[in-house]
């Protein structure tokens, strides 16, 4: 077993959260997933939605749409799904769809975050229904094969958002498009708009092309993270080879891999080290860089 793997391992036992653990155990060394979905529950409210600083950059308790794309995105890495804790998180998202009545879309978060600490970057623009979180979720639900009205109608609003109005200029907007895309049943219509968003990442503000640049951003990796990616198409191999390699070289003496930008306490550094961490293992693995096997 490589030692870059080795330290990553002992950096996510020592220091990252529960769930970390348990994705961990699940994606590495053959843990069943029942271990991730026991773990997610415990962030979870009885409205059905998520919160407790699921994504840690903001500590409040009540569900967010953030905290269930979260939610989401842990399942789909365990390569599982809970019916009834999905089928409930969709209920939650109809009714945050119907209070803000944008035709299924729904925002990011809302002002009770304003009661809790949260890192800077989280105030009222996280309160708009947008293509970002609405798009992600949807194609985290038609990837875990989910069925549900709401995801029918917020399907129907990204599609109409993304024929009549211009691409979103921000990078995660544009991320969370080509998950929506990467999943939609309408493969021609998918593919011709994502050879648009590929054009609009170039311009985009947040996206580092230049594996040198050290500040904070997304960068082609953040776009197809794993070997298999529908989207690996949209950069050349000499791209993605210079972004591994930096990636690589990224890891810290203690194991773990660092964030870019600031968080709202030193809990949450550590708890958003163990999710960078277990994301650029996943990376490095699907590429080849690493392997986890002696």
């Amino acid at each position: 077993m490589e030692y870059q793997f080795i330290a990553a391992r002992d950096f996510i036992l020592r220091q990252g959260r529960l769930l970390e653990r348990r994705l961990f155990a699940t994606c590495f060394e053959g843990a069943p997933a029942t271990g991730v979905v026991d773990a997610l529950r415990g962030y979870r409210n009885d409205d059905g939605g998520f919160g407790h600083g699921l994504e840690p950059d903001k500590r409040c308790p009540a569900s967010l749409p953030i905290d269930v794309e979260t939610a989401l995105q842990a399942l789909a890495a365990a390569r599982t799904v809970d019916r009834p804790l999905v089928a409930a998180a969709c209920e939650y998202l109809a009714k945050v769809a119907a209070g803000v009545n944008r035709s299924g879309a729904v925002p990011l978060a809302f002002p009770v975050i304003e009661a809790y600490p949260r890192a800077e970057h989280w105030t009222d623009w996280t309160y708009e229904p947008a293509l970002n979180p609405t798009a992600g979720l949807v194609g985290l639900l038609r990837q875990l094969q989910v069925k549900h009205a709401w995801v029918d109608q917020a399907t129907e609003w990204c599609w109409e958002q993304l024929a009549a109005a211009e691409l979103p200029a921000d990078a995660h907007a544009l991320r969370e498009v080509l998950v929506f895309l990467e999943h939609a049943q309408e493969r021609d219509r998918a593919e011709a708009i994502a050879g648009k968003v590929r054009d609009q990442l170039a311009t985009a503000s947040w996206f580092r092309l230049d594996p040198d640049d050290a500040g904070y951003g997304l960068s082609p990796l953040s776009v197809a993270p794993a070997a298999d990616s529908r989207w690996r198409v949209l950069f050349s191999e000499d791209v993605l080879s210079a972004h591994l390699d930096r990636l690589q070289r990224n890891q810290q003496p203690d194991g773990g891999w660092p964030i870019t930008w600031e968080p709202p306490s030193e809990a949450a550094r550590l708890e958003w080290r163990g999710v960078v961490t277990l994301d650029a293992l996943h990376t490095l693995v699907s590429y080849g860089r690493l392997s986890p096997k002696s």
